[in-house]
């Protein structure tokens, strides 16, 4: 082996590296990232759960209960209501993720060591009603020599703590995220590598037609991606869709055009599909990691949680666990909603712009 030769190979390639700057971005941000998600952001340990307290009791003895709930840090009141029935709304909503129920003859229950207080919980996430088990082991002073647990958790939507019932709606987002951001990325920039779109925008055709057109089959073939999950997990593993079929695909057709947007803006910065690939995991890691797709949203830290705000599949796990979860309708969601139609719209703007730009 001539050593000579293999340092001239060894330089050619840090040279290159180095001018590749996509390259240089995965080799310095990946792991960066990794680490400051892994270690910042990510917290099994879920705190300040939105919560919904129904104190009927409204007393010193009901006042004092919900304090030390709060003190725990385990959830944060964000909702009053007057009836456990205001609460389970809310849960349905997915505006809260725990409701405490505390009845006006509190202190009865308690001096006659029956169940004083019920905590009612979103099960359709594992990990939040491990969180509410927790809570409903603190100690009630007056209650300690009772043999009957003072607080009791109610747990909706799945019982029976089956982590496929979370995880298959899920799914549908992340595979969706993966694909749909890809197949675009990747699929403009090849038509500039073979020469074919520069004899495209040669005819009338204009250019927001000509992307808008370039990303309606890949609508499609989202849209199969979805009936495929949604049957195998009804098949294989008996998720249940309680709310209107119908809305979930409309959900799923907002998170499409969510992504193939997002495509479109990577393929007007990608030189070669080789970088459209590199740019969309810069998309993909985050949005497996933020979104509360793998971990709890609610334990992380309030930057990380704006940050994951802006990721089209955070919104999309809302929706989706709401309609087929917990039964709820897309009118009742409308946040969520609204933030995907401001992305699409934010993302389908800057597109049109540089592509514009570019051609030019």
């Amino acid at each position: 082996m001539n050593w000579q030769r293999l340092y001239a190979i060894f330089l050619k390639e840090l040279r290159q590296m180095r001018r590749d700057r996509i390259t240089l971005a995965m080799i310095v941000v990946i792991p960066v990232m990794q680490l400051v998600l892994f270690g910042y952001a990510i917290n099994l340990n879920l705190r300040h759960l939105p919560a919904g307290i129904a104190d009927q009791a409204g007393n010193a003895a009901s006042r004092t209960v919900v304090m030390d709930m709060l003190a725990t840090g385990v959830i944060r009141p964000v909702a009053r209501a007057n009836t456990p029935e205001q609460l389970m709304d809310l849960l349905r909503r997915g505006d809260i993720s725990v409701g405490v129920v505390i009845p006006p003859d509190f202190e009865r229950r308690l001096s006659e060591g029956r169940e004083a207080v019920q905590v009612l919980v979103d099960g359709s996430d594992t990990v939040v009603q491990s969180a509410a088990v927790q809570l409903a082991r603190m100690p009630l002073t007056q209650a300690a020599a009772s043999r009957t647990e003072p607080i009791s958790v109610v747990s909706f939507y799945n019982p029976e703590r089956r982590s496929a019932v979370n995880i298959v709606p899920g799914l549908i987002g992340v595979i969706l995220t993966m694909t749909m951001v890809l197949f675009t990325a990747v699929a403009i920039v090849r038509e500039r590598e073979r020469g074919n779109m520069e004899l495209l925008i040669a005819t009338p055709v204009s250019r927001a037609e000509l992307m808008v057109g370039k990303v309606l089959p890949y609508a499609g073939i989202g849209l199969v991606q979805t009936s495929v999950i949604l049957l195998l997990g009804l098949w294989l593993f008996q998720v249940p869709i309680r709310g209107s079929v119908w809305e979930v695909y409309v959900a799923a057709v907002l998170l499409i055009l969510a992504n193939l947007t997002l495509g479109l803006l990577i393929s007007t910065r990608a030189q070669s599909q080789f970088q459209a690939m590199q740019m969309t995991f810069f998309v993909f890691l985050p949005s497996i990691l933020l979104s509360g797709f793998m971990f709890p949203f609610a334990g992380m830290p309030q930057v990380v949680q704006w940050l994951a705000e802006a990721l089209p599949l955070t919104h999309f796990l809302r929706l989706i666990r709401g309609i087929m979860l917990r039964g709820a309708d897309l009118t009742e969601m409308w946040r969520e909603v609204l933030a995907l139609l401001v992305f699409t719209a934010l993302m389908m703007t800057l597109a049109i712009l540089r592509f514009r730009k570019r051609l030019d």
